[in-house]
């Protein structure tokens, strides 16, 4: 007997004006950002690495991932811990607003240019409230190329 998903919960955060979300099943956490160390020969988007209770994860901004411009962290900046694949990964975003439940059947495609963040990276958009909501393709924030790049450096094994 299968059972169909007619709802997902998931994570909304904003990276300036717009808003984002991930599905709340592949986030192990949300912290505030803490002080990384630098990981020499790393790609731009990373922002160095942090050790969480022994773990040392790899910190991906996602405004340097998406080409976003730049802004200072605040007191607001949040760190989403996701697990992509085999890597756990900590995510940069301005500030997380909410959970939310969302009908799978109010999940629209993304379009194909989507405010400066490339389709590749989104799974689809819906509404919350009167709100536009770009739900992240967290399978996709790394290339095969560039996980195994950081999977090389060894920061990721537990």
């Amino acid at each position: 007997m299968t059972t169909d998903i007619h709802e997902i919960q998931i994570a909304c955060f904003r990276l300036g004006e717009d808003l984002y979300a991930a599905d709340i099943m592949r986030i192990k956490e949300i912290i505030r950002l803490q002080k990384l160390a630098n990981l020499p020969k790393s790609p731009g988007f990373v922002e160095g690495v942090l050790n969480l209770r022994g773990t040392v994860i790899p910190v991906v901004d996602l405004r340097k991932r998406f080409d976003l411009p730049v802004a200072p962290h605040n007191r607001d900046t949040r760190l989403l811990i996701v697990k992509v694949g085999s890597q756990v990964l900590g995510l940069v975003v301005d500030e997380v607003t909410e959970v939310i439940s969302v009908p799978v059947r109010d999940i629209k495609q993304p379009p194909r240019v989507a405010g400066g963040v490339g389709a590749e990276y989104l799974v689809g958009v819906c509404l919350a409230g009167d709100a536009m909501v770009m739900l992240l393709n967290l399978d996709r924030i790394l290339s095969d190329r560039e996980s195994d790049e950081l999977n090389r450096m060894d920061v990721t094994r537990n």
